[in-house]
């Protein structure tokens, strides 16, 4: 009995992919086992077939979970199973729901989940790179509206030759980390990070990633030949009144055009775009209201999103006054809180950060565990949006997958001029105060002052700013810097570019239509590059470099390094000795193997602790001389003579006939334990490494000797 339908196909650096369906997964209205080499991704796709009633978005979930058996793995916790989406499962998950979303129709609204599981890995393919064609090729085989398919690839550049779908270690390498999603026609998405390259050739990397794509939706498309195509599904979703339609856009043009033509500031123009629909709503009788109310608002924001769209486009303004080029008033401001490492303020226009910089040491390291990746991360950036931002009230649940995917593109733009030396472990938090546009980019800068006036070393200021394009069915279209909230909500892109003044750190783009032509993408870029340099002109004048020293309050951290052989001495038993020298100097000490040393970190907010503690550390360490003089505790004694603490760990034996140069015939009465007594190294036994000491040494020989 024949299971289900395999298409393989091969792409052209030689990878072999299969996509099966038909075996697994049956009930679903789609699924696909994606397999590459030996990694495997089930992905699956089922969709409502009513809508529910006043609904007039798509309600599509999109998860993504890596199975810790697909590495041979256990979940770590107490409960040892997978539990709510890691950060990673959560950015995967963005990255197949902003390539799929805007592809369904939009008059499609019944609830759509869309899954897709990490079944088996061989822990060197990447799996997030083949998610998004798993889900699309899910979505192909069922009969659920779609206008696809698409494909996602990761592209990386090593030694200089662009790279499809790098390994991890690959990776490793490579300058370019960027996942870019397409349909055969047009890019869609894009997200990622680079080491400061040019927009030129971020724009090739783009071009080779959508060769690739071009591939893979081949191979979806001989699956569905193979399959046999199923009828798309027939849905009714909207109820519409045209006639309606266009008697609020004849009422109505007018008043919205000239209410987004007045420049007013965001709050003053919400109020009026309000009060237009207020009054419009009055002129109607009580009965019309509740029979068509809903359609009226529904075609009265029509009407603003065309008004708002055909003045940008046919008069080049925009809804706050400015060009199309021109950057919102930009302040910022540094050391504003005096408790914190580093902190810094950074205003354009309506959207406000104030982020700080924390300073830890290696026990605050984040664990990064996945069934993927293990890993420890020492520079992390959190992101947070309360509602208060934008003048609202809402239920305050912690991050959403928004603020994770803006904290982690900030991060990204950033990670790139992190110091490779840096001791410490860095903490950047942005708050968003205020928002009207563009908060993950105002959090690149406000980040990248934060760790200048924490004195971190990052070896270039970076800064970042988000284009958005408006186009017509004409072909016509008009790029937008520093785009406000309205505008990426009204536009066809979000395009955010982060760098420094030599070249790109991350990236991150959403189209919202049926492709960008590369000329458009290209003076996207442009006009980026100009803007970004703006910005950065502008918050160099608050701060040019990072601090010479870090703040009086923050910690220090000094770093020595020690034989492999004494790693165990410092620590003690059951950790007895760094413990006790923590407790006693009121330092944090670490110790790692590296290279065949160890590497010890000492920290603390005041030099005399750290001076303490590296005295002591560095009496353990020190290498015992044959011929030095050291003053040894009495720790225990024998019948033939007593074991001298000399130095921190060490041991030597002052045998009887070495304490004095008498003869001694008992050790009762000559010292007690705890006793101090200076003593001299005679001898290294270069066998078992013990040490002989002498008293008798040190002191004057009576005349009568010889």
């Amino acid at each position: 009995m024949k299971l289900g339908y395999t298409h393989t196909f091969t792409m052209p650096d030689g990878k072999t992919i299969s996509l099966e369906t038909g075996k697994l997964a049956k009930q679903a209205d789609g699924s696909v086992v994606l397999k590459v080499g030996d990694n495997m991704l089930l992905a699956t796709i089922c969709s409502a077939k009513e809508a529910k009633e006043g609904l007039d978005f798509l309600p599509l979930t999109v998860d993504y979970q890596e199975k810790f058996a697909s590495t041979g793995r256990f979940p770590g916790g107490f409960f040892k199973r997978e539990a709510k989406p890691s950060d990673n499962e959560i950015l995967i998950s963005r990255l197949i729901d902003r390539a799929l979303r805007p592809l369904f129709p939009e008059d499609y609204h019944a609830d759509t989940q869309v899954l897709v599981y990490l079944i088996s890995s061989d822990k060197q393919t990447l799996p997030d790179a083949y998610a998004c064609l798993a889900a699309s090729a899910a979505i192909a085989v069922s009969d659920i509206p779609f206008n696809g398919p698409i494909s996602e690839v990761r592209v990386g550049r090593i030694n200089g030759q662009f790279v499809i779908n790098p390994s991890m270690s690959e990776l490793e390498n490579s300058d370019i980390d960027m996942i870019v999603a397409a349909n055969k026609k047009d890019i869609v998405m894009v997200e990622g990070e680079m080491k400061e390259i040019s927009e030129k050739d971020m724009l090739e990397a783009i071009k080779f990633a959508h060769e690739a794509i071009k591939v893979q939706i081949t191979g979806i498309e001989d699956l569905v030949k193979l399959v046999g195509e199923k009828p798309k599904r027939q849905y009714c979703h909207e109820v519409n009144d045209e006639e309606l339609r266009e008697k609020v856009k004849k009422d109505l043009y007018d008043k919205v055009y000239a209410v987004a033509k007045s420049g007013a500031p965001k709050a003053e123009r919400s109020a009026a775009f309000k009060q237009v629909l207020e009054e419009y709503l009055s002129t109607f009788t009580e009965e019309e209201r509740t029979e068509k109310e809903a359609l009226i608002k529904k075609y009265y924001h029509e009407v603003e999103y065309i008004a708002m769209r055909r003045m940008i486009l046919d008069e080049k303004i925009r809804l706050d006054g400015r060009t199309t080029i021109q950057i919102r008033p930009i302040w910022s401001e540094i050391g504003y809180l005096p408790a914190a490492h580093g902190s810094a303020i950074f205003t354009r226009g309506e959207t406000q950060s104030l982020t700080t910089v924390t300073l830890g040491t290696k026990l605050d390291l984040q664990t990064i565990d996945t069934a993927v990746i293990q890993t420890q991360n020492n520079f992390m950036l959190h992101y947070n949006f309360p509602p208060f931002s934008t003048g609202e009230v809402k239920p305050n649940r912690g991050p959403g997958r928004r603020e994770i995917g803006h904290g982690n593109l900030a991060q990204r733009a950033l990670k790139q001029v992190f110091p490779k030396d840096c001791p410490y472990t860095v903490r950047v938090v942005s708050d968003i105060l205020e928002s009207n546009g563009s908060s993950s980019m105002a959090t690149v800068c406000a980040g990248t002052l934060a760790l200048m006036d924490a004195g971190v070393k990052i070896t270039k200021p970076v800064t970042g700013i988000a284009m958005g394009l408006i186009t017509d069915n004409t072909g016509k279209y008009v790029i937008l810097s520093d785009i406000l909230g309205d505008e990426d909500h009204l536009g066809d892109m979000d395009f955010k570019v982060c760098g420094t003044k030599d070249g790109i750190t991350a990236c991150q783009m959403d189209l919202k239509v049926d492709g960008l032509p590369y000329a458009a993408m290209e003076e996207a870029l442009e006009q980026a590059r100009q803007g970004r340099l703006h910005i950065m002109n502008e918050i160099t004048k608050t701060i040019a470099q990072p601090r010479e020293d870090y703040k009086p309050h923050a910690p220090r951290i000094v770093q020595i390094t020690i034989p492999k052989e004494f790693i165990g001495a410092v620590i003690g038993p059951g950790g007895k000795i760094i413990q006790e020298i923590q407790r006693e100097t009121g330092t944090v000490i670490t110790i790692e193997e590296v290279n065949d040393t160890g590497v010890v970190d000492i920290s603390a907010d005041n030099k005399d602790a750290i001076d303490k503690a590296l005295s002591r550390i560095k009496a353990i360490v020190s290498q015992p001389e044959i011929g030095e003089v050291y003053e040894g505790k009495i720790k225990s004694i024998m019948p033939f003579g007593a074991f001298v603490e000399f130095m921190p760990g060490k041991d030597g034996l002052l045998h009887i006939s070495e304490i004095e140069h008498r003869r001694i015939d008992t050790m009762e009465g000559i010292f007690k334990e705890g006793d101090l007594v200076k003593v001299k190294l005679l001898e290294i036994d270069k066998k078992t490494g013990k040490f002989k000491l002498s008293r008798k040494a040190l002191l004057p020989k009576p005349e009568n000797q010889q």
